[in-house]
């Protein structure tokens, strides 16, 4: 199947993107998003305040291993995390419904541009400091009757919407 082996994955070509966990509280979320993060080679996953961080058998469940290949930062906060990001000049976008946010179909990043997504708490979302702190909010249209989206499948949709645009 080609894969890569881990060495080779960590000195292949990133897709700019670095994802952002804000307190997400699943270890199982956690490690689908280091293993979708794997499938698109993104640049890295920040972990922020009480999102778990390796090692974890819970987050290797569902990162299979994703955990060793894809880079990963911890802060004690998302907002430490932001800091950081604005001052490698990457711009972040915060993944949240909110008053005057992008529609992710609308949102074309440009190629040789870095950038960072936010994805937030399962039960409170994206902090609203965060949310000020962003360069914008990107949201993913809904048609249903809920509100939200499991984090790692809004990952998926946001990485992949990245991929098919800088790729």
């Amino acid at each position: 199947m080609q894969r890569l082996s881990v060495d080779e994955f960590k000195q292949a070509e990133k897709l700019p993107l670095i994802v952002v966990l804000d307190d997400v509280r699943s270890m199982h979320n956690v490690g689908s998003v280091f293993r979708t993060g794997d499938a698109f080679r993104i640049e890295a996953v920040y972990l922020c305040g009480i999102t778990s961080t390796p090692p974890s058998t819970e987050i290797h469940k569902t990162a299979l291993g994703a955990e060793d290949s894809v880079e990963w930062k911890a802060f004690n906060s998302a907002q430490e995390a932001l800091i950081a990001l604005k001052e490698a000049g990457i711009e972040v976008y915060s993944v949240e419904q909110a008053h005057g946010s992008t529609m992710l179909q609308d949102f074309k990043p440009e190629k040789g541009k870095r950038y960072a997504v936010v994805l937030g708490n399962e039960v409170k979302g994206v902090h609203q400091e965060v949310i000020d702190a962003s360069d914008g909010c990107l949201e993913i249209p809904q048609f249903g009757t809920k509100h939200s989206m499991n984090v790692s499948v809004t990952a998926g949709i946001i990485i992949w919407h990245f991929a098919q645009t800088m790729l």
